[in-house]
């Protein structure tokens, strides 16, 4: 790499390296314990209400939602984990009652194909560039070089007159 693609490349990478160390930095450190009653709101606001459309239990008004939350708070303070507590609300309503879809089986299609997807684009545009900055120029012939030649001629005239 010349000194010149260096220097026009430098502050980017710099730019790409610091925001990664911050991000990574910044999504490594645990945030503050939450209290029984933030975890059961979080995890009401993962599942979906069993008797409304599209509506998550923490959203619901309906009575089977503000049953549905009830249990949740019930077993969030009896110390239940969250993967257990969407197990056993499973058990009794249905995967349906899952606002997200599971990430195992076929339905991890769906989390897998759009990246497949960016990547090859990515890996296709790059490679679409790679060949274009590759490709040599046409050499240029005595032909060529006496028409461009007579051609500035004649526009250095037209200019003077």
């Amino acid at each position: 790499m010349t000194a010149s693609r260096w220097r026009l490349w430098a502050p980017w990478l710099a730019m790409v390296v610091v925001l990664s160390v911050a991000l990574a930095v910044g999504a490594s450190r645990p945030g503050p314990p939450l209290s029984p009653t933030q975890r059961a709101a979080a995890i009401d606001a993962q599942l979906r209400c069993p008797s409304c459309e599209d509506v998550s239990v923490a959203d619901s008004s309906a009575p089977t939602a503000v049953a549905v939350r009830a249990i949740v708070l019930q077993r969030v303070r009896a110390g239940e984990r969250q993967a257990q507590i969407e197990d056993f609300l499973v058990s009794r309503y249905g995967p349906g009652i899952l606002l997200r879809p599971p990430t195992r089986g076929a339905t991890s299609t769906v989390w897998i194909v759009p990246v497949v997807v960016v990547v090859l684009a990515l890996g296709g545009l790059g490679v679409f560039f790679w060949r274009r900055r590759r490709r040599a120029a046409a050499p240029v012939g005595i032909e060529d070089r006496s028409l461009v030649d007579h051609a500035l001629a004649e526009r250095a005239a037209g200019a003077q007159s």
